[in-house]
Parts: structure tokens; sequence; C-alpha cells
């Protein structure tokens, strides 16, 4: 197609254009109708230059029609920037140059977006206009030009910052080197827009570090300090910004400032824009990361960290106040305020460092200064203490409703050093809990949620003291106030409480067993009210119980407690809800007690129906078991039914096993010889006689296992073997479904190891090709002939003498779908008929039935 003249707009396509473009800003539009319109008009080639047109030239018309039309351009362009014709690429840069200073800040705003992605799509040495452009708008003084100018430079240092730091022809210096001196200058810009742009913009390259900022460093730095004061407060969070990435990149050129460095973060620390404290706060963290001396920050300490807890302390009253989120199925309830504290996962100590405020994966000031907290506590260990403790034990004492915030920011304090100085708090610890324990019963949820929190974090060593003085009755109270607050009416008390009992649990173990029989009946009674969103984290303390304990929880008074609602829970659920999650995790772990050892018998019929469950919930979530298989001992107690004395549950067990091998086998592997090992047991003379169902299960278990796992099944393949072949040799009366599935496992075995399996083929060959003869076209069979083929090859010599039995199950086929298959049958087939010659094979085809011969036809021969 010819290149088009110089481009002009013509009136009527503009208006309609521009109308189209209203009725899109327009709230109460079509917009459905109105993103087809505009689709038709994006197939006329000049679309886009009637966009960038009214991006830049339509002063008559609105700020948002303009905008808009200069997003679509944008969006236009990263699809079909490279197909338009050279001369409408121009036009559109034209165009978008000639308004980089225009009078009104939106409409610089979206040319500098759309600069961006051009040079995204067609690299800066395919415009020079642009760098030319660029200059002169820094160099004019005009406030507008200079803005827009700058504002683009930052576009293209955030979306492609390699652009501006290469070599580009023509040019004396890398784009970036030449930008670098001008923006440094206008550090000192009466304009706060001009500071802050051209802070951001140098900001950008801190990580590339090019030789104009590496050469410039020391003017650089000054700058920084100069803007520390700025009263603009994105300057001052910019400023903070540089100071954390140098320390992460470059914390050599920090040394010589550092004191000045901790006095100007320390005050940011405590500036009224949060966003500016926030980005101070990261500069804690991020010093440790740099590897810089820990030294010269410790005569900061006493200053740093009363401003660290100042900041763990919320602000929005009004969000606290309102919005209990209270249990309904609690009764007594009392006018509690909202916490905002939310664990993230089971059984973690450390849930509230990562989740509060009730908001997940939302970084802010409180959570930034808890990591600092952190941070110190491990670097300087013990020695915070003396300058922490009293603050904290200040604020700890003060329990006026006005100052429960302090109160809360402490305990999180305590709770946050509690493994960097454990050294210093041990043995001080009955002090700790002394003054924790009545924070249990505070007015406010948050505080009692966070001192269940704070608790678990010394389960450790309120376990190890409990042969020290007084130490059994601390243990006992701790135990009894984390149980009282299970049965709080906040429901973020009670995951907490729910999560600090599990790791109560966890570390306590035997010194449970005095108090099991109360400890269930708070854990059931809270597992019958619990409504979904802690039913997880109250099935997980119930398992985490059987855990810890183990046999000592199976017997009769316990047993009587504790299986009823679990049962009930169970029957109450659809097969597809996903709360059976958690509570087949619970039965995993309860099924794991040494039911002999107790000398009580566990209910088989339970033990299968569960089994069932669980064979359901495979079929219908498919890999979307794999979390519960992965989290759970499930694969442990699969084993262990893989192995019952009772049938029914071995024949379940091996159905699970199957299905699970298809979806997650990954989560089998770490006992997958003891899987195949209990599924080959199952193939003995014996057994096979007694229970030909297991024997069926689990040979096609194998069967499914194997295709996953590949080669890891090589160590037992030979008695996987020497299990199946007796079967298909002895075939006789043997119930059909088994040969079949003893077929396809072999084929499948000698698929994946026919270096294992086909030099055994002439014991086998001829009554395994009759079983495959049984087997329906499907995608089973396609894989037992895939074994056949790859033994086949591997063993040419001696399947020859079962030719006439191999055609025949070839010739069982009505139809092979699979291209790749059919192509190896071809030409084993065709391999033979040569070696063998005319004669030899004419003899071996009369032994086929004229059907079969017919349908070997398909296969070249």
């Amino acid at each position: 197609m010819a290149e088009p003249a110089m481009w002009q707009p013509q009136e009527e396509g503009f208006h309609a254009i521009c109308g189209l473009l209203e009725l899109q800003i327009s709230p109460n539009s079509d917009q459905a109708g109105i993103w087809k319109q505009l689709q038709y008009y994006s197939m006329f080639p000049d679309f886009n230059n009637y966009l960038a047109f009214i991006l830049a030239r339509a002063e008559g018309k609105s700020v948002d029609i303009r905008q808009a039309a200069g997003l679509i351009l944008k969006n236009n362009l990263l699809t079909s920037y490279n197909s338009l014709f050279p001369s409408y690429r121009k036009y559109i840069k034209s165009e978008l140059l000639s308004c980089l200073g225009a009078t009104d800040k939106t409409i610089r705003s979206t040319v500098g977006t759309v600069i961006s992605v051009i040079l995204q799509l067609g690299r800066v040495f395919g415009w020079p206009e642009l760098l030319q452009a660029l200059v002169l708008c820094l160099d004019s003084n005009d406030l507008n030009h200079m803005e827009g100018a700058i504002d683009a430079i930052y576009k293209i240092s955030e979306d492609v910052p390699e652009e501006l730091d290469m070599d580009v022809p023509g040019n004396p210096e890398r784009p970036i080197n030449i930008f670098i001196p001008r923006l440094l200058q206008l550090f000192q810009s009466p304009h706060a827009t001009l500071r802050k742009l051209s802070l951001a913009c140098i900001n950008q390259y801190i990580v590339r570090m090019p030789s104009a900022l590496y050469i410039s460093m020391d003017q650089y730095l000054r700058g920084l300090f100069l803007l520390a004061q700025d009263p603009a407060s994105d300057v001052r969070k910019l400023v903070c910004a540089a100071w954390v990435q140098l320390t992460e990149v470059r914390p050599t050129v920090l040394e010589p400032h550092l004191k000045d460095i901790f006095e100007f973060i320390l005050q940011a620390n405590m500036d009224a824009d949060d966003e500016v404290a926030l980005e101070a706060c990261e500069f804690w963290c991020a010093y440790f990361s740099g590897n810089l001396p820990p030294d010269g920050l410790r005569e900061f300490l006493p200053r740093l960290l009363p401003i660290l807890i100042s900041n763990m302390m919320y602000a929005d009253d009004d969000e606290l106040l309102c919005d209990a989120e209270e249990d309904e199925s609690f009764p007594d309830r009392d006018q509690d305020v909202k916490p905002r504290f939310h664990t993230s996962g089971l059984r973690r100590s450390d849930a509230v460092e990562e989740k509060d405020d009730g908001i997940i994966n939302v970084w802010n000031l409180r959570k930034c200064s808890m990591a600092a907290l952190k941070i110190l506590s491990y670097r300087f260990g013990d020695e915070i203490l003396p300058g922490l403790i009293p603050l904290i034990q200040e604020k700890l004492l003060s329990r006026s409703d006005d100052a429960w915030k302090q109160r809360e920011a402490s305990i999180l304090a305590l709770g946050l050093i509690s493994k960097g100085c454990r050294r210093g708090l041990y043995p001080h610890i009955a002090k700790v809990v002394a003054c924790l324990m009545p924070l249990l019963d505070d007015k406010f949820p948050l505080i009692r949620s966070v001192t269940c929190w704070a608790l678990s974090r010394f389960s450790k060593y309120i376990v190890q003291d409990i042969h020290q003085q007084n130490g059994r009755e601390q243990f006992d109270k701790v135990l009894m106030g984390l149980l009282r607050r299970l049965l709080d009416p906040n429901k973020r008390v009670q995951e907490a409480a729910c999560s600090a009992f599990a790791t109560l649990e966890e570390k306590g173990a035997e010194e449970l067993v005095p108090h099991l029989e109360i400890i269930l009946q708070h854990l059931l009674y809270a597992f019958a009210r619990y409504q979904r969103c802690n039913f997880q984290i109250v099935c997980d303390a119930i398992g985490a119980l059987a855990d810890a304990v183990g046999a000592e929880l199976n017997q009769p008074k316990y047993i009587d407690i504790l299986m009823p609602p679990l049962i009930s829970k169970w029957q109450q659920l659809l097969n597809l809800d996903k709360d059976l999650f958690p509570l087949f995790e619970c039965f995993a772990s309860i099924a794991q007690i040494d039911h002999v050892s107790a000398g009580v018998p566990y209910d088989k019929e339970f033990v299968v129906c569960s089994l069932d469950l669980l064979i359901e919930l495979t079929e219908g979530l498919g890999s979307g078991i794999e979390k519960l298989v992965a989290q759970s001992n499930l694969r442990d107690l699969l084993l262990q039914c893989c192995t019952d004395d009772a049938a029914d549950i071995r024949q379940s067990a091996f159905v699970l096993l199957g299905y699970l091998a298809r979806v997650c086998s990954v989560h089998l592997h770490p006992r997958l010889l003891e899987f195949l090992n209990a599924a080959a047991k199952q193939l003995n003379p014996l057994a096979v006689k007694e229970v030909v169902s297991v024997a069926t299960y689990s040979c096609w278990a194998i069967g499914e296992l194997v295709i996953k796992v590949n080669q890891e099944v090589s160590p037992v393949a030979l008695t996987v073997v020497s299990s199946l072949v007796p079967l298909l040799q002895n075939a006789g009366g043997l119930n059909k479904s088994l040969l079949v599935s003893s077929a396809i496992t072999l084929g499948r075995l000698g698929w994946v190891c026919p270096e294992f399996v086909a030099p055994h083929m002439k014991h086998f060959m001829e009554p395994w090709c009759i079983a495959l003869c049984m087997i329906r076209d499907n995608s089973e069979k396609e894989d037992a002939f895939r074994g056949l083929c790859s033994m086949v090859k591997a063993n040419p010599s001696t399947a020859v003498n079962s030719l006439p039995y191999i055609c025949k199950a070839i010739a069982s086929w009505h139809d092979i779908r699979s291209e790749d298959l059919h192509n190896e049958i071809c030409q084993i087939l065709i391999g033979y008929k040569q070696i063998l010659g005319n004669g030899a094979w004419e003899q071996c085809m009369s032994t086929l039935e004229p059907t079969a011969m017919q349908r070997l036809s398909r296969y070249g021969v």
C-alpha cells in the first residue's frame, strides 16, 4: 500500500470521534456500545492520528475528552505502533512534542505517558527529536515546559530506564548523563513540583548508577540534605526513599554521613505525614541489610526505640471504635471494639507480624515499625532491654481506657523481642507472664488478641519452667487463660487464642495430659460454635492436641467427648464443602493415635467412609486436593490404611492412592516405595484368592503411580513384575478386571523402565498379549501398548518368538487415536516384516483371523 501524503484531520471525523469520547467519559452511557464503535474506528489507519490531534490541539474540547483520547492512543500504540505508516508515526510524535509544555497539567501528564510507551516500542535511537525537545524544555525556564519534560523523563525512567542509559548514535553523551546535571540543579527550584520530579527521576537510577550520577554523588548527597527539610511532604518522602536505596545498594557512600542521616531519619520517623514516616522507617530495615556497622547506630537507640513503639500504635480511632464483629453464637456480648489483628496461617506464633489491621498484605507504618524493632532485637540482643523494658512497663501499668493503644503496643513489643532478647528476658519470664495474664481479660479485644499472641511467643520458656518453683502454677494459669479466650465473644480473639493454644500444645506435649478433659471441653465447645472464618483454626488446634499427646488421648472418656461432634459436623457438610479440608486434617491427626497400645478398637466403618469421602473429594476437586495432602499427614495415614488388616479399608485406601497419584503424585514421593511394596503384596496368589477386589485396585494404583513417577519406580519394578506375571500365567478363572488391570500396569512399567522389564518378556509376552486383547480402546490401553513398543524395541529378538500374539493384540484395536502410537506400531510391524521376509511373515499372518489381518493392513503390512 502506498504511504499517504501529509495527513490532515477531516472535520467530520474529528467531531464524530470527539462525540464518542464525550459519551465514553459519561458515567451513564452504554460503555459496551461505545467500545464497539471505538473498535470500528480503530480499523481506519489514521484513527490514532485523530487521537493525537485531539490530545494536542483540541483546545476547544474539555480536558477530560483530550485525556481520554491520549489514553486510548497509548493503549492502541501498545499493540499497533510498529504496524503504523512511518509518516503516521512521525505525525503522532510531532504532535506529542508540540504539547510537552501544555498549560494543563493533565494534558502534560498524559503526553508523558504516551511518550514513554513510544520509547518502549520504537527505542530511543528511533526518536532523536525527543531528546532535543526534552533538553530545550529543561533549559527553557518555563514552568509548564520544564514540568512536562521532567514528567516524561520520570515516566521513561520508571518504565524503561535502560533506554536513557545507553549510547545513542549522534549524541556525545548518554541521555541520562545529559539530564542528571540539569536535574540536580532543580533541587533548588522554588517550585515543589520540579523539586519532587527531579529527585524522583534521579532516584530511579540509584541502582543503575550511570557515570554522571556517580561523578556527581557528593552534589547529590548535598542535595538530599538540602531537601530533607523541604516543606513539601512528597519531597521529604523521596529523600527518605533515596537514603533507603543508597543504604541497600551503595552503603559505602553513606558511611561518612551516617550520623547526619540518623538525625534526619529519626525526625522523619515522627513526620506528620504517615507516608514520610513509613519511608523513613524502612531505613532501619535497609540499614542492616546493607551490612553497615551496627556500632554507629548504638548511641541513637534510646531515641529510636520510643519512636518505634509509638509508631506501632493505632491512629484511626473512628475505625477502631466501631463494628465489633462478634460471634453471635456466643452469649453475653458486650460492647467490644473491632480488633484488626488477623493471623495468616495455622500454628504460627509470628502471624501477628504479618497481618493486623484486618487487611491482608497491606504494608504500613505500624508493620514496618514492628519489623524494625524485631531486627534491632536480633542485632543488638539484650542491649536494648535497659532502654526498652522501663518504657514497656510504664505503658503496661497504665490501665485507663485512654491508654489502651499504649498497652497494646507494649504487648506487641514484648512479643517481638521475645526471641532476639531471649537471654535477657528468660530469667524474668515469671514477671513477664504475670504482667500479661491480666491483659487476657482486658476490655479491648485487640489487647486480648495480641496478649494471646505474645504469650504464645513465650510458650517454650513457660514449658521449660514447669519444674521450677511455681512453674507448674504458671503453666496452668496460661493454659486456662488461653482456653478461656477460646470462648471469647469476639472472632479475632477466638482466632488469636486458637493459634496461641496450638503453639502451646506443640511446646507442652505431655504436660497437657492432666488437663485433657477440660481442654477437650473447651475446644469442642468452640468447634460447635465457631463460624466459618475460624473453623479451620479450631480444627488445627484439635489436630495439634492429638499430635502432642498421642495415645494418651485415646481413652473412652476422651473419645466420647471428641468424636461425636466431629462426626456430626462431617455428616452436615456437603461433599465438596471446603470445610472438609481442615476437618480431615483433624481426622488424620486423630487417626495417627496408637489404638493398639491404648487398647481401644477403631471404627472400621468410619475409616472406610472417611476414605470414600476423600475419594469423592479427589475426583471432584482434582489438583485442588493438593493443599490437604501437602499440609497434613494424610500420606502417612493412607499408608497405614494400605497395610491395614481389614480388606475393605485396604480397598478404599488403594482407590484413593490411585486418584491421588493422578493429581498430586509429588506429595506421595517421600513414601513412594512403601506404597508400591504395600500394593505389590496384595498381588500374591493367596491375597488374590481371598480378596480379588483389593488386588484389582492395588494393581490399578500401581499403574497410576508408575506413569507419574517414571524412573523412580525402578527399584521395585521387578518386584511388581514378579507379582503380575503369575496372575497373567494363571488367568483361568481369574477376575477379568484384575487381568485387565494387570495387563495395563505391566505395560506401563514396560513403558517407563523397559530396561528392567524387557529382559523377562519370554515369561509373560504371550499371556500378556492375550490380556491386552481384552482391553477396550482408551488411554489406558494406549499406555499399555506404548510399553509393548518400548519393550519390543529393547528386546526385539525375544519378542519375535511371540509375534503372532503381538499381532493379535495390535489387531484388537478398533481405532488408535494417538498418531505417535500408531506410527510406533507401524515401525515395529514393518521392521519385523522386513527382517522375517515374505515367507516367514506370511506364515505368521496365516495364524490370524481375516478380521485381524484386515486391521493390520492399516499399519502398512
